[in-house]
């Protein structure tokens, strides 16, 4: 299993936020470049950008992006505002790896297709957020009437490459995680599982490695040091 560290970068900070919620900033970073090469120094493997103004719909940090793609050699993946196919061809031609799309998945299934055949399916992530085990949608203030895993059957058929799981639920409180979840992801879905939320501890970290997960991305344990990145190499 891989550890992730997030980078999520605001008004040209990194920061933590509690469920999503703008104004709920509990970390600021000024650097976000940096930030990125010292979690590479610590042996990351792999990056987890996400560009919350994007997502906001109030602007784009792509000059921020390039400075990291510029200053780190390891594989990025990153979601936040991405509403247009060409949105998502602009990230990958950038030099993104991996490009993380969500809420237009949801609304055009079809261009996950069209992508995974452009850019190889490698590269194409599709996003589900969960919140009462229903995909939300619109930066999680609308619901669908699907499951997480009615969603992931779907999109491995249409050629994504990955999921990312996010359990709004518990994402952001540093309460723990729900298993039963993942663990259905897990035991039906044969492409790779990326799970994110409520990561508070090795143990776990342990569990997940355990059940199977093939990536994780931890943000506020990380940044708020109840898990030292170190650490998480033993996975």
């Amino acid at each position: 299993m891989i550890v992730i560290p997030a980078v999520d970068i605001k008004n040209g900070k990194c920061v933590q936020l509690v469920q999503g919620e703008p104004g709920t900033e509990q970390i600021e970073l000024e650097n976000p470049s940096e930030v990125a090469v010292q979690w590479e120094q610590k042996g990351a493997q792999r990056l987890h950008i996400v560009d919350l103004d994007g997502a906001l719909g109030s602007g784009e940090n792509i000059p921020i992006v390039k400075e990291i793609i510029e200053k780190t050699t390891v594989p990025t993946q990153m979601g936040g505002g991405i509403r247009t196919i060409n949105d998502a061809r602009k990230l990958l031609d950038t030099g993104i790896n991996t490009v993380i799309i969500g809420t237009m998945a949801i609304k055009h299934p079809e261009i996950i297709t069209e992508l995974s055949e452009e850019y190889g399916a490698e590269r194409i992530c599709v996003s589900l957020d969960s919140k009462n085990n229903k995909v939300v949608t619109h930066g999680w203030t609308e619901s669908t009437d699907k499951t997480p895993l009615e969603f992931a059957k779907m999109f491995e058929e249409k050629g994504a490459g990955s999921i990312l799981f996010t359990n709004v639920d518990v994402e952001g409180l540093l309460g723990g995680i729900n298993l039963e979840p993942i663990k259905e992801l897990l035991d039906n879905i044969s492409i790779p599982i990326i799970y994110s939320g409520g990561i508070t501890s090795l143990d776990d970290l342990k569990v997940l490695s355990e059940m199977g997960t093939d990536y994780v991305v931890i943000g506020s344990a990380l940044y708020k040091g109840l898990i030292e990145f170190e650490d998480t190499l033993d996975f």
